[in-house]
């Protein structure tokens, strides 16, 4: 009450200042206008009349005299008109009227002296008069002076009414100010404060509940913002507590956020977790004149984003939205995710041709092809190994920098655009621990013998303490393809490789997902959402699949929608009952495979749905576009059954988020025996993507599967998926690092 109260007074108090300024300006401007209007007009009618006075003073007449003094001072305004001779004694009738104007006599006599006219305001009695003396003069010599007398009072009179008006106006306006005030502060203020209150209280004591939408947007929409951020991380904490100790009770352990923080902090200390990666997890972009945060396509970025979020650290990568650069500070750096900050990203930036070379060329028609065994030539050209080895040496230089006053710092290197990093950093920096994470397969010594700078790309992944795969086949190619390339003594038994007095362990490490949210799991009405999809996209069908993928011809789509269609022809009773959702990022649209392979998609999808559609229905609905995770969910919690047929795959995450999401323990996951995946989620429906009539055999068995079995399946794929999950991927992995010897740093300050 008394903040309403001193902002109540202080917009009275600054109203009243205002309003008697002006108001003050409104009369003085007033007073001048109608004085001057006033002196105007009894200059004009003293002109006018002077001349017939001069001509009545010449003929001494004085009857005509008095005769038109008295015509003239019935008029409005006029009090009077004198007449005063050359020695400036009055001679009209009017001169009783003198008796109140105590100097008249020094006023005429100075008008007649100096041959002039005089105005001016005179009091007289209780009047206000203005009178105005003007001499009268013949052949250059003064005959006598006029004067004529007016009433001002009504000036006076004018200027009180325009006060009086202007305060009724003020008192009306602190009405209306208060007023508004009071309802202002009661509706934007502290109702909505109350009610954060009571939101407060409620999440206090542990109910689950939104908060209030009135004041979302408004002045405490900040404020509500954060206080959202504030109770979300409650609540999540509070949810990660009580399962952590359910599963203390029941002799388990679940990895979480806090669980992992713990462990970093035990494992590290204070030190920081570096990770470097191609592909940013937050990018910056224009969207209509605003700068727009999303989050790339990437399961790399699904995967690593989470434990960022964990421990802190640095995460630097490549740069790559259009306003990227804008929400930098001097060292490109930037603080994320940006609505509750956690870690920095350190952004590098790459030309056109270092990205062309590096990204497109050597990293993407290169090593991509050359580790998936999917039928596709590598192509291996100079100018892209130049520039491979270019940008490796970019980022090398800016981690050494930002690790210069670090001793032993923990480096975790992403994926095969940094195969020669690990020993560039490791030749500056001895002593830190590195790890270098191959997220693709590996292939069998043969295959990878035909890249022509293959003992330069294994020399630079030696470089690192630990290499890690997604499975032990990997493991093993790769520990083959050191063999059968460098001279090098490898421990098959510890799987680890000695050169030139430095160990590299070699261990696989299937990573994986977190669990979405319940909180996240509950906004999604996945009957509402069937609703939708009607709606939007025409879909009208009693089963619905859903794939997700980015546009690669490693993903198996093709194969997928042969299945599809192999389906609907030995199915028949489906056509018109199943609708299949592709859900396609388009991916590295500047190689030309990949334009091909895009437009490949597209002629399938029109010829399938060419044969099967009907008015209102059809089999494939090809959603090409990126989509965040958010538009994803819906078609997760929705589909009855989930395509997983990557023709070779380290890992496939996609597979571990369709689990993830489905905490109603309903949908069937069929997945590709040739991703990583399929060796933990063996309650799948494994297959072949190359065997068509088997894949059309599985997806009639997936919607055609007793509830009870599908429960049953989901339910252990979760516990798998939440049992090893990203957060215990992560500790595995720094566990391993922080248990690697300790080197002293030989570029050390003072060594």
């Amino acid at each position: 009450m008394k903040i309403t109260l001193r902002l109540i007074v202080s917009l009275i108090l600054v109203s009243a200042s205002v309003a008697g300024f002006f108001s003050f300006w409104q009369v003085q401007s007033e007073k001048k206008r109608m004085a001057d209007d006033l002196e105007r007009r009894s200059v004009v009618l003293s002109e006018s009349l002077g001349e017939s006075v001069k001509i009545i003073l010449g003929s001494k007449e004085q009857k005509k005299l008095d005769r038109l003094v008295e015509k003239f001072k019935n008029r409005e305004s006029v009090l009077g008109m004198i007449v005063f001779d050359a020695e400036g004694k009055a001679i009209t009738s009017e001169s009783l009227v003198l008796n109140g104007w105590a100097s008249w006599d020094s006023q005429i006599k100075e008008v007649l002296q100096e041959k002039t006219s005089k105005s001016g305001f005179e009091k007289m009695g209780k009047k206000r008069v203005h009178y105005h003396a003007e001499c009268l003069m013949k052949d250059g010599v003064p005959v006598g002076a006029l004067v004529l007398l007016e009433d001002a009072d009504y000036i006076d009179s004018h200027l009180k009414k325009i006060w009086q008006y202007n305060f009724i106006r003020l008192l009306f306006l602190s009405g209306l100010i208060i007023l508004t005030t009071l309802l202002v502060v009661r509706w934007s203020v502290t109702g909505p404060i109350a009610q954060v209150a009571e939101w407060i209280k409620k999440l206090r004591m542990g109910e689950s509940i939104q908060p209030p939408r009135q004041f979302r947007g408004d002045i405490l929409g900040p404020l509500a913002a954060e206080v959202s951020q504030l109770a979300k991380s409650l609540e999540s904490a509070r949810a990660s507590a009580e399962k952590e100790a359910q599963l203390r009770l029941s002799g388990e352990s679940l990895w979480t956020p806090e669980k992992l923080k713990e462990h970093v902090h035990t494992q590290l200390g204070d030190k920081s977790l570096y990770v470097i990666s191609n592909r940013e997890p937050y990018m910056h972009v224009k969207q209509k004149r605003k700068i727009e945060c999303i989050v790339p396509a990437s399961g790399l970025v699904t995967a690593l984003e989470p434990v960022l979020r964990a421990c802190g650290g640095l995460w630097l990568a490549h740069g790559a939205g259009d306003a990227d650069r804008e929400t930098c500070d001097e060292n490109n750096k930037v603080r994320v995710p940006p609505e509750e900050p956690a870690y920095v990203l350190k952004r590098i930036w790459l030309t056109k041709e270092e990205e062309n070379g590096h990204y497109y060329g050597f990293s993407n028609e290169g090593i991509w092809p050359l580790c998936h065994i999917t039928h596709t030539r590598p192509v291996f050209r100079l100018d892209d190994w130049i520039q491979y080895q270019t940008v490796n040496q970019k980022f090398a230089q800016s981690i050494l920098e930002e690790i210069k006053y670090e001793d032993s710092p923990l480096i975790l290197i992403q994926d095969y655009h940094f195969a020669l990093l690990p020993l560039l950093i490791k030749k500056e920096r001895p002593d830190a621990r590195i790890a270098l994470f191959w997220h693709i397969p590996w292939p069998n010594p043969e295959s990878f013998g035909i890249c022509p700078w293959k003992q330069e790309i294994l020399l630079g992944i030696l470089g690192a303490d630990i290499v890690g795969f997604h499975v032990q086949l990997h493991c093993n190619n790769f520990l083959d393809t050191v063999d059968s390339v460098l001279e090098s003594n490898i421990n098959w038994e510890q799987f680890s490789v000695q050169r030139e007095g430095h160990a590299t362990q070699v261990r696989p490490f299937p990573i994986s997902v977190g669990m979405t949210s319940e909180e996240t799991l509950d906004k999604v009405d996945a009957m509402k959402f069937r609703e939708t999809i009607v709606k939007e996209y025409g879909i009208h069908a009693k089963h619905i699949g859903v794939g997700v993928d980015r546009l690669d011809y490693t993903k198996g789509i093709i194969e997928r929608f042969r299945g599809i269609e192999r389906f609907l022809e030995k199915y028949p009773e489906y056509v018109g009952n199943f609708t299949f959702v592709e859900l396609g990022a388009p991916s590295r649209t500047h190689i030309q495979k990949y334009h091909d392979f895009i437009n490949e998609v597209e002629k399938t999808v029109d010829t399938i749905n060419w044969r099967f559609q009907t008015k209102d229905w059809k089999p494939i609905v090809f959603l090409k576009a990126h989509h965040s995770h958010s538009d994803i969910l819906p078609f997760y919690k929705t589909a009855d059954v989930c395509l997983v047929t990557s023709l070779h795959d380290g890992m496939n995450l996609v597979s571990k988020e369709f689990i993830s999401t489905r905490n109603d323990e309903c949908g069937v996951l069929i997945l590709s025996q040739f991703t990583g995946a399929s060796r933990e989620l063996r309650d799948a429906l494994i297959i072949n993507p190359y065997d068509t009539e088997a894949m059309a055999d599985c997806i009639r068995l997936a919607l055609e599967m007793p509830e009870d079995q599908k429960r049953e399946r989901m339910k252990h794929l979760r516990s798998v998926v939440q049992d090893k999950n990203i957060y215990r991927w992560a500790a595995n992995l720094i566990s391993a690092m922080s248990q690697l010897p300790i080197k002293s740093n030989p570029n050390a300050v003072g060594v």
